[in-house]
C-alpha cells in the first residue's frame, strides 16, 4: 500500500486522506491552522451559519404575515441582531465539525501534524512545527492548500474599516452602512446577510450584472438584481472603487465608471461608508511550498498546474482544490471529488474528473443553484437550443411557505430535448439543484424528468413543470 502526505487539511484535503486511509494507506496530514481550511472555518460553512440567522430574523419580522401575533403586553416585543452572540453561535457550530474531523483522523489513524509544509522533493515534505522541524518521507504528495482572500492596493485591508471577507464574519457589531466592492458570490451572499441584519448595503461590481459568471445564467443575474432592489440593496453595476480613504470614522469611497465594460462612461461619484467589504477574488496559498524546487510548474499567478486527473509537472505529486486555481472550479465539492480522484490515481488506477457536470449553490435571498451551461454560454458553444422558465409563485408550496420569487429555468438542445443546463433561483434552490444535476450526468431529456412522477404539494415540483412546459413548447 502506498504512503501518502497530504498538505492542506481543507474539504480536498482531508476527504483524500479519509478515502486514501479507508483503502489502507498509511496518511500523514498536514495542517499548519484548523482542520476543515476555508469552507469550514472562514467560508462555507460560517457564511450559511449567519445565512441562518439573517433569515430566523427575517422571519420574525413577519410572523404577522403567518398569523403570529404577540400576546397582550408584548407588544413592545422587537428583534435585532446581536452580533456577538451570532458569531458565538458561528463558532459553536464550527467547532463542532472541525473536532468531528480530528476524531475521524483519529478513526482511521491519520497522523494529523500541525505546521508548515515545504517540498524538498518529489517525495520528501519537510513540516515546521512549534516543536521543531520533522522530515517526512513517502510515495505520493498531494497539495491541498487552498486560497486567501485577495488584497487590492487600491482597497488596503485594515480589518476595522476595509475588510476582507474573513472579517465580515466575526463583526461585534452591525454597521449603519457597508459598501460591498464585488458583485459575485461573496458579496452578494454576505451583501444579502448585513441587509437582514439592518445594515444599509450597497454592491459596487465591475461588470454590468450581478454574478458576472459563466455558469450563471443571466436571467438569474436579472432576478437577483431585482431581489435586491426589493431588500433596499443599492447596485452599482459597471463601476469600480478607485479609491477608499478613512475620514473621520467613515469611509470615504471613489467611484469611477468601469475598466472592464465597453461604454461605461460618466464622472467619478463620492460614497461614504462605516465600512468598506472587499470581495473581488483568491490568491493561492503555495508560499513557502518551494514549488518550483520541487518541479511542480505553475502559472504566472502562482496557481498549481496539473491535469484531469490532478498530477501536477513532477512525478508523484498531485494537486486539488482552490491551489489549482480559477481554471478549474474553486468549490468546497469540487475539491472533494479531485482529492478522491488523486487517490485512486496514488493507487495506480488512471482516473479522471469531469468537470462538465458541477453544481453550484449561491446563498443570497433568494438561493440561486445552477449546473450545467447558461442559455448564453449554449449558444457560444454552437448548440441550437430552447429554453423554458416556470415561475416560483405558480407552486402551491411557494405559496404556502410564502416564498414567492424565483424561477425555474432549463435549456435543452431543441431537437433532442437533452438537457444542457438547468438554472433555479428561489427558496432551498441549492437543495433542489441536485435532481437536475443528475439528470444532466445521466443525459437524461426534458421528457425524462417530465414523465417522473414528483411529490404534490413540494418545491420540487418545479422541476417537473419546467419540463412539462419545454415538452408544450410553451
Amino acid at each position: 500500500m502506498p504512503s501518502i502526505t497530504i498538505i492542506g487539511a481543507g474539504p480536498g484535503g482531508y476527504i483524500a486522506a479519509f478515502e486514501a486511509a479507508r483503502r489502507g494507506a498509511s496518511v500523514t496530514l498536514v495542517e499548519k491552522t484548523n482542520v476543515g481550511g476555508t469552507c469550514l472555518n472562514t467560508g462555507c460553512i460560517p457564511t450559511k451559519t449567519l445565512k441562518s440567522s439573517a433569515e430566523a430574523l427575517e422571519t420574525a419580522s413577519k410572523l404577522a404575515q403567518f398569523g403570529i401575533t404577540a400576546s397582550a403586553g408584548d407588544e413592545s416585543v422587537s428583534f435585532k441582531a446581536d452580533m456577538p452572540a451570532i458569531v458565538a453561535r458561528k463558532e459553536r457550530v464550527r467547532q463542532v465539525l472541525c473536532g468531528g474531523l480530528e476524531k475521524t483522523c483519529t478513526s482511521l489513524n491519520i497522523r494529523l501534524i500541525r505546521g508548515a509544509a515545504e517540498l524538498t522533493s518529489t517525495s520528501t515534505v519537510l513540516v515546521h512545527t512549534e516543536e521543531g522541524t520533522e522530515e517526512i518521507k513517502s510515495d505520493n504528495v498531494i497539495i491541498a492548500t487552498g486560497s486567501s482572500t485577495l488584497d487590492l492596493p487600491s482597497l488596503p485591508v485594515d480589518h476595522k474599516y476595509i475588510l476582507n471577507s474573513d472579517d465580515a464574519l466575526n463583526l461585534d457589531h452591525v454597521p449603519a452602512n457597508m459598501v460591498i466592492v464585488g458583485g459575485g458570490v461573496i458579496g452578494c451572499e454576505l451583501a444579502f446577510i448585513y441587509r437582514a441584519f439592518g445594515t444599509s448595503v450597497t454592491i459596487v461590481e465591475g461588470m454590468d450584472r450581478l454574478l458576472p459568471i459563466p455558469s450563471v445564467d443571466e436571467d438569474m443575474s436579472r432576478l437577483l438584481q431585482r431581489e435586491a432592489k426589493k431588500h433596499r440593496i443599492k447596485v452599482e453595476l459597471a463601476k469600480t472603487v478607485k479609491s477608499a480613504t478613512v475620514v473621520d470614522n467613515k469611509v470615504v469611497c471613489v467611484l469611477s465608471p468601469s475598466p472592464f465594460v465597453e461604454g461605461a462612461t460618466g464622472a467619478d461619484t463620492i460614497i461614504e461608508a462605516d465600512a468598506v467589504l472587499v470581495a473581488v477574488g483568491r490568491t493561492p496559498n503555495t508560499e513557502g511550498l518551494n514549488l518550483v524546487e520541487a518541479g511542480v510548474e505553475t502559472d504566472n499567478r502562482g496557481w498549481i498546474k496539473a491535469d484531469h486527473g490532478m498530477r501536477t509537472s513532477a512525478k508523484g505529486i498531485y494537486a486539488i482544490g482552490d491551489a489549482l486555481g480559477p481554471a478549474r472550479v474553486m468549490l468546497a465539492h469540487v475539491a472533494s471529488a479531485e482529492g478522491l480522484c488523486a487517490v485512486a490515481n496514488c493507487f495506480g488506477e488512471d482516473k479522471t474528473l469531469n468537470y462538465g457536470v458541477i453544481p453550484a449553490g449561491i446563498f443570497t435571498s433568494p438561493e440561486i443553484g445552477t449546473v450545467g451551461i447558461s442559455e448564453a454560454d449554449a449558444i457560444k458553444q454552437g448548440f441550437e437550443v430552447r429554453s423554458q422558465v416556470f415561475q416560483f409563485r405558480e407552486l402551491g408550496k411557494a405559496q404556502a411557505m410564502g416564498e414567492l420569487p424565483g424561477m425555474f429555468k432549463m435549456i435543452c438542445e431543441k431537437e433532442s430535448g437533452k438537457i444542457l443546463g438547468v438554472h433555479i433561483a428561489g427558496a432551498h434552490a441549492t437543495d433542489l439543484i441536485a435532481e437536475a444535476a443528475l439528470a444532466i450526468e445521466k443525459g437524461l431529456t426534458a421528457a425524462d424528468l417530465a414523465h417522473t412522477i414528483h411529490a404534490h404539494p413540494t418545491l420540487a415540483e418545479g422541476l417537473y413543470e419546467v419540463a412539462e412546459g419545454w415538452l408544450r413548447g410553451c
